[in-house]
């Protein structure tokens, strides 16, 4: 963070400070031990005359929690909060020194299955001056959007799981391609009657292409390449282990047991303790069942005979990154019970799906296109070539939810059912020129059009429509 006090004799003093902690109040422990072991070991480093500073929020429990005497107290609020009221709140903890708004929300984040997150032009300027009016600092989180490529976006918890999606566009003044907005002349804009700006024109938005639309062909289900996926040695076990106990932290697992009785009537496989974290895709013999998920769907009825294979490939939705839920177990996290038997004699093999297509399958692995039109965990490949690699857009409208990679890059989750992301951004770095661009997606429930897979490439993000 930058503090600019009034500029003297034609210079600018910009102040670098660290910050030691970032909403450490928001968590439930408020340990104070732990600030001061971060702040000591700041100083070890650093000497005693660099300023560290915390962030909060503008709430008094958040403040006596996340503050510590030795670091500077700066708070951050959105647009719809009270100014005054928030830094006299600042001031109780800080009696001297700057007013710091250190992240003035003027966008928001979005999450899977929930509206598009908006914050308006006109709120975001109208704050904006009152705190320049002021004379506060401010830090605009965010002020360029991005993405949450591979599996790195993050989740909140507040009485249910909540997945943020893989765009991070956060309707920041920077988009999550880079390119200014109509929000970012606007700030600009009151930015100027504060501070001299610099002479010029904005760098325009990068040059987007639409490569339209690539066929795919059906490779196979998941459980058909177990000896290229599965890192290490299949683990067995009398009850479920998690990732963590695998020590495999992102993507998916699966687990495989057999069926202890042949149900000819459906039966309830149960997870009555919440136990899948996130999502587990279940399969008896390899035809897909349907799934659980955690928060939502708690049981799931079968049929299969004894000794029929139960497999569930769990996936990983994100980790849990704010509040007091940080400790976040992914997996099966407990047992799974077939009515009121409970499950155990598992199989537990850990995928290492981004190894494979890094190294350039299933592409180089090609086989005979597989027709059947069964649903659940299945990967499809095509190609597509251009003499020019640009920016672009790949949206997924007729699929449902899983796993894209290019090049054997992993560009991130689409769900499309869901949304309220339609389009992945795809970066032009990742793309060649003049050779193919390998295209692999791992369909995880089912394709609405199976006959005909395609993906489409766009010229322009759709982020606010829902599947």
């Amino acid at each position: 963070m930058g503090i600019y006090p009034p500029e003297q004799s034609g210079f600018r003093l910009s102040l670098l400070l660290p910050q030691v902690e970032n909403e450490y109040g928001s968590y439930f422990t408020c340990d104070y031990i732990y600030l001061r072991h971060l702040r000591e070991v700041w100083r070890i480093f650093l000497g005693e005359d660099v300023l560290l500073f915390t962030t909060d929020g503008n709430q008094v429990q958040e403040l006596n929690c996340g503050t510590l005497q030795g670091l500077y107290a700066t708070i951050d609020f959105g647009t719809t909060d009270d100014i005054n009221a928030s830094f006299q709140l600042q001031k109780q903890f800080e009696p001297e020194g700057p007013l710091v708004n250190s992240e003035f929300y003027v966008g928001w984040l979005d999450y899977w299955g929930l509206e598009h997150s908006t914050v308006s032009i006109k709120n975001a300027t109208k704050m904006l001056e009152e705190l320049l009016q002021l004379g506060a600092n401010v830090n605009m989180y965010m002020f360029e959007g991005g993405t949450n490529f591979g599996y790195w976006n993050g989740a909140d918890y507040n009485n249910k799981f909540r997945p943020i999606t893989t765009s991070y566009d956060y309707n920041a003044p920077l988009s999550e391609a880079g390119d200014p907005t109509e929000k970012f002349y606007a700030l600009r804009d009151v930015i100027s009657k504060f501070r001299e700006i610099p002479v010029g024109p904005v760098p325009p938005p990068t040059a987007k292409f639409a490569y339209g639309s690539v066929p795919m062909t059906k490779y196979g289900p998941l459980l058909d390449f177990l000896d290229v996926l599965t890192r290490g040695q299949v683990v067995n076990s009398t009850y479920p282990l998690t990732f963590e106990q695998m020590h495999q932290y992102y993507g998916f697992m699966l687990y495989r047991t057999p069926l202890p009785q042949t149900i000819e009537i459906p039966l309830p496989l149960m997870s009555p303790l919440n136990a899948v974290h996130d999502r587990g895709y279940v399969l008896v013999n390899g035809v897909y069942q349907g799934l659980l998920e955690r928060d939502n769907i708690f049981e799931l009825n079968i049929t299969g005979s004894e000794g029929d294979m139960l497999d569930i490939v769990v996936e990983n939705m994100g980790r849990v990154n704010f509040g007091s839920c940080l400790f976040d177990l992914k997996g099966l996290i407990k047992n799974l019970t077939l009515v009121s038997t409970e499950l155990t004699n598992w199989s537990i093999f850990s995928l290492a799906i981004d190894d494979a297509i890094g190294r350039g399958w299933p592409h180089t692995a090609p086989q005979e296109a597989v027709n059947s039109l069964g649903h659940g965990p299945t990967f499809y490949f095509g190609t597509f070539t251009s003499p020019k690699a640009q920016d672009t857009y790949i949206r997924l409208q007729d699929w449902t939810k899983g796993q894209l990679w290019i090049n054997g890059f992993n560009v991130g989750r689409y769900w499309s059912e869901r949304g309220p992301q339609q389009t992945l951004y795809v970066p032009k770095n990742i793309l060649s020129e003049n050779c193919p661009n390998n295209v692999t997606v791992l369909e995880l429930e089912r394709v609405l059009d199976p006959a005909n897979p395609s993906v489409i490439f766009l010229d322009h993000p759709i982020l606010t429509q829902k599947g």
